[in-house]
């Protein structure tokens, strides 16, 4: 088989390009010490209505002992439970949230909340929303056909009013 003198240059330019961005991405990943998240807590979400933390009576927002915050959400076909929620601003929140189902992306835009919800496991993100207003939280994971309803609102008040 006869190939072409050019299209041999193009590969090789082109392996020699793969190369050099995987070096590239590896050596900015090992500067920035960016890893993948190596701790995780497994949950079964066929259970999840039952387990303690992310039973009905125990989803939305808590002040511990200690005097954080945590939000406790459920993320389901199609809506995340509770369904509205109050944050006060510039106050550091722990977000916990799981799926009941399948694979959902948590989204709320203009802000530094984002994340993925993957089925039997709990995702944790750690916030604080510096500004007040109405935010809509979104899903940006197609999961089905309800998927386009699939949101709920996340109000930031003012401490004094929390």
């Amino acid at each position: 088989m006869h190939i072409d003198q050019t299209e041999k240059k193009w590969i090789w330019i082109s392996v020699l390009m793969t190369f050099v961005m995987m070096g590239v991405l590896t050596l900015y990943a090992v500067g920035s010490n960016i890893h993948p998240p190596s701790g995780f807590e497994p949950i079964d979400s066929t259970r999840l209505h039952l387990s303690e933390e992310f039973s009905e009576d125990n989803l939305g927002l808590k002040k511990n002992d200690d005097g954080t915050l945590t939000l406790t959400m459920v993320a389901a076909r199609y809506g995340f439970y509770p369904s509205k929620v109050e944050v006060p601003v510039n106050t550091p929140v722990k977000i916990r949230i799981a799926s009941a189902d399948v694979l959902h992306g948590v989204h709320v835009p203009y802000t530094n909340f984002a994340t993925m919800v993957v089925p039997g496991y709990i995702s944790e993100v750690n916030t604080t929303f510096m500004k007040t207003g109405d935010f809509t939280l979104l899903c940006n994971e197609y999961c089905g056909l309800g998927h386009d309803h699939m949101w709920s609102r996340l109000k930031v008040v003012p401490k004094s009013s929390s």
